[in-house]
């Protein structure tokens, strides 16, 4: 094996920054200055190594960005190095917009599939339904080819054209369409209202979601006339985004109170965040609120369902939540890309940290409008690796054992659909807010 060659400008200066981090000391310190050097130098030997007698040719962007994307998956499974297309979903999830079609797709068997269009864009307008596979974009068979490289493709700049190949089950031929792509703009939050409560689905939390609840709670009462019986907050399969948004929507429904507490590394780096420093007073006016959660509700959306939990302002219904007790900051590097750094974890009014436990709901209601509820598997933080550790974990295993034979959840899929109920979560939880609005205004606090 030929040797690597000698110490490199881009090593030398590699150890000298690293050092330069590294105080001057003596004794123990010292131990630590010469190890950090050591680190660093056998780091520059395997990179020489490696470049000078890989079996491929490599270049050195690739190296140090496997060296990063390394050092940062040695630490917790949200800290990220994004680049490419994971900056460009990372500037979406924030901003809530990109220049597209409209499509959420997800892959099944190596094929693109169209889960659903979102109304009023490209997509919706084209005729494209959910179900529809997409063979060929731009007349390039896209078979085998990545999801990221697939949605790469169909992104692009506003009024830049497209061409789609469509296979939808049941017809002989291929459909042809032709698109333009526009800005699109996500909806974080979706309303409606059934038996006179208003249901805010929030599935979210980018820059616009705090207004667009309150915009929708106007949008509610205007739909009715008068106060809607109470409100249902739908946060299940949703996974999170901006704090300060998940704490403008919290303060909502609340006058007073805390919503948050972060805690850094140093026992004394702690931020207390509290009702009122967003909205003025409760806007649901003491109304009676329920929360859905599921395994899909996370980060963000557990810092709501957290505060309006322990402050007794709503009942937490549904499933235990992801788990996820950690708060990221972002960091922009230039060139499309940024450094996402897990630097907390929040805790809830309480005190409580859902990293790993997550939050347990009030009442434990499962989906058992969906056949494959009981053997289908379910994923949190705790399943991820290198995720972090909460000292006190939440014993949940006998909440979850135990409903599967209450008998309120004894109904089959095709007995709930006889009955017209599509989504059992939902009715079972709108039930409940009618019987909450009959009943006296200290039921949630007497709970």
């Amino acid at each position: 094996m030929p040797r690597s060659p000698s110490r490199s400008l881009l090593q030398a200066t590699a150890i000298a920054a690293a050092l330069a981090l590294v105080p001057a000391a003596t004794g123990a310190m010292a131990a630590v200055d010469t190890g950090t050097y050591r680190e660093v130098d056998q780091f520059m030997d395997v990179f020489n190594r490696v470049k000078a007698t890989y079996v491929d040719k490599v270049d050195d962007k690739t190296l140090l960005k496997g060296a990063i994307d390394g050092m940062l998956a040695a630490l917790d499974p949200h800290s990220a190095f994004e680049t490419g297309l994971d900056y460009e979903n990372l500037r979406i999830q924030t901003q809530g917009n990109y220049g597209g079609l409209g499509l959420t797709v997800t892959m099944e068997d190596g094929a693109v599939k169209v889960i659903s269009p979102q109304e009023d864009t490209p997509g919706y307008r084209a005729g494209i339904k959910s179900g529809d596979y997409i063979t060929h974009i731009d007349g390039q068979l896209i078979y085998g080819m990545s999801l990221d490289e697939a949605i790469s493709k169909m992104r692009g700049q506003p009024g830049s054209k497209v061409a789609l190949t469509l296979v939808r089950p049941g017809r002989d031929k291929p459909l042809d369409v032709a698109l333009v792509r526009e800005k699109i703009v996500q909806r974080p939050v979706k309303w409606e209202v059934k038996e006179g409560v208003g249901i805010l689905n929030i599935n979210t939390f980018s820059e616009t979601t705090g207004a667009d609840v309150r915009a929708a709670m106007v949008a509610i009462n205007k739909s009715l006339g008068h106060d809607p019986v109470g409100y249902l907050i739908d946060l299940r399969d949703n996974g999170g985004g901006l704090r300060d948004e998940a704490l403008k929507v919290a303060d909502v429904f609340l006058d007073r109170g805390e919503l948050l507490s972060e805690r850094g590394r140093e026992k004394s780096d702690i931020e207390r965040f509290y009702a009122e420093a967003y909205v003025k007073g409760d806007l649901a006016h003491g109304l009676p609120v329920i929360v859905l959660t599921n395994a899909g509700t996370a980060s963000a959306s557990e810092i709501v369902a957290g505060a309006l939990q322990d402050q007794h302002r709503a009942l937490v219904m549904g499933e235990r939540s992801f788990g996820k007790g950690s708060v990221q900051t972002v960091l922009d590097l230039g060139n499309n890309t940024a450094l996402r750094l897990t630097t907390s974890r929040y805790y809830t009014p309480s005190g409580r940290s859902v990293q790993e436990g997550g939050i347990q709901p009030d009442v434990r209601v499962p989906q058992i409008s969906d056949a494959d509820y009981k053997s289908r598997p379910v994923f949190r933080e705790s399943d991820l690796r290198r995720h972090l550790i909460n000292e006190v974990k939440a014993d949940d295993k006998v909440l979850e054992e135990d409903t599967k034979e209450d008998p309120r959840f004894a109904a089959t899929p095709e007995q709930l659909k006889a009955k017209g109920i599509e989504d059992f979560q939902l009715d079972y939880a709108l039930k409940t807010l009618g019987r909450l609005a009959t009943a006296a205004p200290t039921t949630l606090a007497r709970r």
